[in-house]
Parts: C-alpha cells; sequence; structure tokens
C-alpha cells in the first residue's frame, strides 16, 4: 500500500474487521502489516510442534565402574551400554577411584575403559579420549548410527485399516491345509 498515514492504516484494517501488526519498527519509516493476528499465532504455534516432533534428542547416560568391576558385572554394564547406544544416546562412562587405587589410576582406569571401548567398537565411536578428572577417569562413547528417538516418549502405535488386497489374502490363509506331523 505504501507509506500510509497511522491513522488511516487503523481504519482499513477495521474496514477489513483485521488488526493492524507492526512488523519492522526499526525501519524508517515503520512497517505494519494488515492481518488476522490470532490465526498468525496459531499458524506459528502449529509450525514450532510440528518443529519440536521432528528433532531428535539425545541424552548423555552415565555408566559407572570401579577399577576391580568383575568381569560378569562388567558384562552388564556392557549390555547396558549397547542399549543406550542402539536407542541413539551418548554414554559417558566413568571409573571411580578411592583409596589406595589411586595410585594405580593410570594403569588400571585406562585399561578398564580400554576394554570397554573394544567391547562396543561395533555400535560406538569414542567421542572424547580418557581423561582424569579428580577422582574419577572418563570418556564419552557416542553411537556410530543414529536411530531417531520421539521427543514425547514411546511411540504410539497407529490403527492401520486393512486393505482390499489383505483382506482377501486372509480368508486363503484360514482356508490351507493344516500342517501334518512328522513322528520320527
Amino acid at each position: 500500500m505504501g507509506v500510509v498515514n497511522t491513522s488511516e492504516a487503523l481504519q482499513r484494517a477495521r474496514a477489513q474487521d483485521l488488526d493492524l501488526v507492526e512488523v519492522a519498527p526499526m525501519a524508517v519509516p515503520p512497517v505494519c502489516r494488515i492481518m488476522d493476528f490470532g490465526k498468525f499465532k496459531y499458524i506459528t504455534s502449529k509450525r514450532e510442534q510440528e518443529a519440536r516432533k521432528k528433532q531428535t534428542v539425545i541424552q548423555v547416560k552415565e555408566i559407572k565402574v570401579r577399577p576391580k568391576t568383575e568381569e560378569h558385572d562388567l558384562n552388564t554394564k556392557l549390555k547396558h551400554i549397547r542399549r543406550f547406544l542402539e536407542e541413539g544416546d551418548k554414554v559417558k562412562v566413568t571409573v571411580r577411584f578411592r583409596g589406595r587405587e589411586l595410585a594405580y589410576a593410570s594403569q588400571s582406569g585406562f585399561e578398564v575403559l580400554k576394554h570397554i571401548v573394544e567391547a562396543i567398537a561395533d555400535v560406538a565411536k569414542v567421542e572424547s579420549a580418557p581423561k582424569m578428572e579428580g577422582k574419577t577417569m572418563m570418556t564419552i562413547v557416542s553411537p556410530t548410527m543414529h536411530k531417531k528417538k520421539p521427543v514425547g516418549g514411546a511411540e504410539k502405535p497407529q490403527a492401520t485399516t486393512p486393505t482390499p488386497a489383505a483382506s482377501k489374502a486372509a480368508p486363503q490363509a484360514a482356508t490351507a491345509p493344516p500342517a501334518q506331523k512328522q513322528e520320527g
């Protein structure tokens, strides 16, 4: 419409039963637009909601072990690490030291972390190398393949309607003769 006086722009907006919305207040002269502001807010909230649905959420899970953790317990921790990685999360593996264990931290801690990283090498890659922070040694591993995780928790199964081809195939399967047992 070009440059229009504010009162005239308000009259035009009221005549169309719409709102006068200031789009760029810093421009000279300020830029305004005649629109249905409620509808605009609704559309932008729907776009943001759709964008949140499509985003991938990656969490950092933590697994704590000790330098003298037994093999069976370590295998259980490895199963948990694998599960976290398959879900698409990163895993922070922490080795905690107490008392005299700290004197041998560089050897035993690196050995434990090296063993864990080698065991999960097929599904993970090391994101940060093992490093010592106080009485703990830690490394972060991330999944090599990213499985998208739903934002809102578990996915809801969707109801499907049978297609005509599927409904025709079902009765044929029901009329097939039963398999006979073999005795041996």
